[in-house]
């Protein structure tokens, strides 16, 4: 996440100070990624380094304003055009866990899954459900509140990204059934039982989704409301 090119984004709109900045960065997000002031000064001091943002000024309560210079304005632009580089991608807890899982003595790798899946399909139903808020406060005549408009391509993402986990953890479970490796990690015994077969004769297709819910249709898991979710509710600006 680009805190950095975030606030030159928000310092385009005019001078702000840090915990304006904060605030408006994480109505802008939906409060999906938090961020605390020292982050926020942090970066407007490095940003002042390089020379693309400069004091511009105090608020009437005393606090440093903080304003977008030229350079700032072409580093902005230059962002916006580029491409997000997939070449490093982060690190992503799930996959390290699964990973690390697979021939560890005393581990249920399909419990892990399991468990995970239950996780992943409540967490798509708590952004359904926000995301039909989200819609209603659009097409409710504010349109043109940007805010709005950004939470709703925000949850529509993790929507998407919650599908493609729950895609992804069908494919783990049937790729160990396939090479037919038990529970605790230990190698497969001679006989063991192989994939499921499909009626013509080969094996089912690993691939193919199974609990993975249509973007913007609540998935069919229990509706416990899971305790990963961004936030429960949209709150509105004064």
């Amino acid at each position: 996440m680009s805190i950095r090119h975030g606030l030159l984004a928000l310092l385009e709109r005019g001078p702000r100070y840090g915990s304006q900045l904060r605030t408006e960065f994480e109505s802008r997000t939906g409060s999906t990624w938090p961020l605390n002031v020292g982050q926020v000064y942090t970066t407007l001091a490095r940003l002042e380094r390089d020379g693309l943002v400069a004091p511009g000024g105090e608020s009437p309560a005393g606090h440093t304003l903080y304003a977008i210079t030229d350079t700032g304005r072409a580093e902005l632009r230059a962002w916006y055009e580029r491409p997000v580089d997939r070449a490093h991608p982060p690190r992503d807890e799930l996959s390290i866990k699964l990973a690390m899982a697979v021939g560890a003595p005393g581990v249920d790798i399909r419990a892990v899954i399991q468990s995970q899946r239950h996780a992943t399909i409540r967490a798509m139903q708590d952004y359904t459900r926000l995301k039909a808020r989200a819609l209603a406060a659009v097409e409710g005549g504010r349109a043109g509140e940007r805010d709005d408009v950004a939470w709703l391509l925000v949850l529509e993402q993790l929507i998407f990204q919650t599908e493609a986990e729950a895609r992804w953890l069908d494919h783990c479970e049937a790729r160990l059934v396939r090479l037919s490796l038990p529970a605790d990690g230990r190698a497969a015994a001679p006989g063991a039982p192989q994939a499921p077969q499909n009626p013509a004769g080969t094996a089912a297709d690993p691939t193919a989704p199974h609990t993975a819910a249509s973007a913007g249709n609540t998935a069919a898991a229990p509706t416990t409301t899971a305790t990963t979710t961004p936030r429960t509710a949209r709150t509105r600006r004064g």
